[in-house]
C-alpha cells in the first residue's frame, strides 16, 4: 500500500549552498510524524519543498498518489496539504470568521467544528485577526489550515513562543485531531508533547536524516546528541 506521503532522497540548495542531503520519510494515512532536529538543521526547508514553496535539485516527493516534482505550490495544496506555516500568518484586516471563510473548502472542517475545536475562535468570531492574542492568533491559523479539509496537516513549530496554557490548549486539539484520524506532519521542540501525538520520529542533522524510529525509542542520550535537551 502507498504512503500517502513519500519523501525518497530529497536534495535543496539555496543558490551554492546545499541544504538538504538525502532526507527520507515517510506518512501513512492517519499517522503523525515529527521531523526534529536543531535550529537551522533543515526542517523548515524540508516542508517548504514538500509544499513546493521551494524547488529540491533532487530526489521524490510523492503525495496521495501524485508526484509533487512539478506542481506549483497552488495546486499542492488543492490536492490536500494544509499548511501551520512558522510564525503566525493571519489576514490581520480581516475578522475570525472571515479568515476562516477565505480558506474554506468542501469537506467536513466548518467554521462550527473549527469553534468547537477552538472554542476562543467562536467568541471572538467578529473580531479582527490583528486584535487577538500571539494564541488566538495561532489557533486562527491552525483552523484556517483545517477549513482547507487536508489530507496532511502540517505543523512548522506551531506552539513556539506561546504562553504554556496556550501552548497547551494547542496541544490538546492536535491530540484530538490525531484522534480524529488526521494525517499530521509535526515540527516541535516539545519532546513529551509530540511523544503523546508522534507514531514516528525522523531526526534531521545539518540537513541529512540521521534518526528514523518511535518517540519511545528516542532515548536521552540521542534526544542529547541531536536536539540538544
Amino acid at each position: 500500500m502507498s504512503a500517502l506521503l513519500d519523501v525518497e532522497d530529497l536534495h535543496a540548495a539555496y543558490g551554492a549552498s546545499q541544504a538538504l542531503f538525502g532526507v527520507s520519510l515517510r506518512i501513512e494515512e492517519g499517522q503523525a510524524l515529527a521531523l526534529m532536529g536543531r535550529n537551522g538543521m533543515g526542517k523548515t526547508t524540508t516542508i517548504a519543498c514538500i509544499t513546493r514553496m521551494m524547488a529540491a535539485s533532487g530526489g521524490r516527493i510523492s503525495f496521495a498518489g501524485h508526484d509533487l516534482a512539478r506542481l506549483p505550490s497552488h495546486k499542492a495544496a488543492r490536492l490536500g496539504l494544509g499548511l501551520v506555516p512558522e510564525g503566525r500568518r493571519a489576514f490581520a484586516g480581516l475578522t475570525v470568521r472571515e479568515n476562516l471563510m477565505a480558506a474554506a473548502r468542501k469537506g467536513e472542517w466548518t467554521i462550527e467544528k473549527v469553534c468547537d475545536l477552538f472554542p476562543r475562535l467562536a467568541e471572538r468570531a467578529r473580531q479582527r485577526a490583528e486584535t487577538l492574542s500571539g494564541g488566538e492568533q495561532q489557533m486562527l491559523v491552525i483552523g484556517r489550515a483545517l477549513m482547507t479539509n487536508p489530507k496532511l496537516l502540517i505543523l512548522d513549530e506551531a506552539t513556539e513562543g506561546l504562553a504554556p496554557v496556550v501552548r497547551a490548549e494547542i496541544w490538546a486539539a492536535i491530540r484530538e485531531l490525531k484522534a480524529q484520524g488526521q494525517s499530521i506532519l509535526v515540527v516541535d521542540k516539545s519532546l513529551r508533547e509530540l511523544a503523546a501525538v508522534a507514531d514516528d520520529c525522523v531526526v534531521l542533522e545539518r540537513g541529512r536524516d540521521v534518526w528514523h524510529g518511535p518517540p519511545e525509542a528516542l532515548s536521552g542520550e540521542l534526544a542529547q546528541r541531536y536536539l540538544g535537551v
